[in-house]
């Protein structure tokens, strides 16, 4: 790895852990660089012109990790829980992988990460822009809104946007538990439980009294 990739990359990692631990509006670009070991306090505006620059390579660096993946899960698909499979255990996978290369006892931050940037409103809204970087899950929720199409519309958007906060929520409060505790997390069996989850979620009735 080049010498400019292996700074980027530092930097990438820093921010994802002190955004993790403290809140993105809470963290300063200062903070960052020196996390990293970076001597340049402007290192952030130096490798990714700033703030939004830096964010967006973060998100992007999460989003199209995933792609192949979801791809692959999608194209094996046939039904309802095999389309949420294809959306939820991509990134259970991710985590794994990542948990695996922190070693025994490591932590990793991204599942705290992404929590955080969908409560952040700057950041939620270049994850909203980048959702081109991510055809293989637009593509799934497609699938997904067809298969309960029977549902009022409205259901159906409110439903398919609860997906993204359930998965995010939830692996984030799991991530933290394993760090917290010292063990070692098994995303296998949370993807296969929020899987079955919220496919039960979206089938669920609808009340109307």
């Amino acid at each position: 790895m080049a010498r400019s990739d292996a700074s980027r990359t530092a930097l990438l990692d820093a921010a994802e852990r002190l955004f993790a631990e403290s809140g993105i509006a809470q963290v300063s670009d200062r903070k960052i660089a020196e996390a990293a070991g970076n001597s340049n306090h402007s290192a952030v505006g130096y490798y990714f012109g700033g703030r939004d620059g830096m964010l967006r390579a973060l998100l992007t660096r999460h989003l199209t990790g995933q792609e192949d993946s979801r791809r692959r899960h999608f194209d094996a698909s046939g039904s309802l829980l095999g389309d949420v499979r294809s959306l939820v255990l991509p990134a259970t996978e991710e985590l794994a992988r990542l948990a695996a290369e922190a070693g025994p006892g490591g932590a990793t931050w991204r599942a705290r990460f992404v929590s955080a940037a969908l409560h952040d409103p700057q950041t939620v809204a270049l994850y909203r822009e980048l959702g081109d970087t991510a055809p293989a899950a637009r593509a799934v929720i497609r699938s997904i809104a067809s298969r309960i199409d029977d549902l009022p519309a409205e259901v159906v958007r409110a439903r398919a946007g609860l997906m993204t906060h359930v998965i995010a929520s939830t692996c984030a409060e799991y991530e933290e538990k394993c760090a917290r505790e010292g063990t070692t997390p098994d995303w296998r069996a949370t993807g296969r439980f929020l899987a079955d989850a919220i496919a039960g979620l979206l089938r669920a009735p609808v009340s109307t009294d």
